[in-house]
C-alpha cells in the first residue's frame, strides 16, 4: 500500500504542490490481536514485516499503541499490541485521508 496515494494534493498560490496533513485512524481492539513484550532492537517496521509481511505498515502498530514518538525504535520490556486486522486499519486510513 502506498500510504500517501489517497492523501489530497493541494497547491499554494505560487503553484507549489504539497500533501495535506495525514490523519491516522484509531485502531480498535480485537480479541484476535497479538501482544508481545518488546526486546532490544525491536522496531515498528520490523514487527510490521514479521506480522504483516510489509514493513511499510509500521504505522498500524504505532497507532494501535498510541505512539507519538518520531522514532521506529521501541524501548525494551514494553507490551506492544499488534492488531490482527490490518486490512480494516488500511481501509479506515484510506477513508479518513481521501
Amino acid at each position: 500500500m502506498k500510504r500517501y496515494s489517497t492523501v489530497p494534493t493541494l497547491n499554494t498560490s505560487d503553484g507549489i504542490q504539497y500533501k495535506t496533513t495525514v490523519l491516522y485512524p484509531e485502531v480498535p481492539l480485537s480479541e484476535n490481536d497479538y501482544y508481545i513484550i518488546s526486546t532490544a532492537g525491536d522496531r515498528y517496521d520490523i514487527l510490521a514485516d514479521k506480522f504483516y509481511g510489509d514493513y511499510t505498515l509500521w504505522w498500524i502498530i504505532a497507532a494501535a499503541n498510541n505512539s507519538e514518538k518520531a522514532s521506529l525504535v521501541l524501548q525494551p520490556g514494553v507490551q506492544i499490541r499488534i492488531p490482527s486486522n490490518k486490512d480494516q486499519a488500511i481501509e479506515n486510513f484510506t477513508r479518513l485521508n481521501s
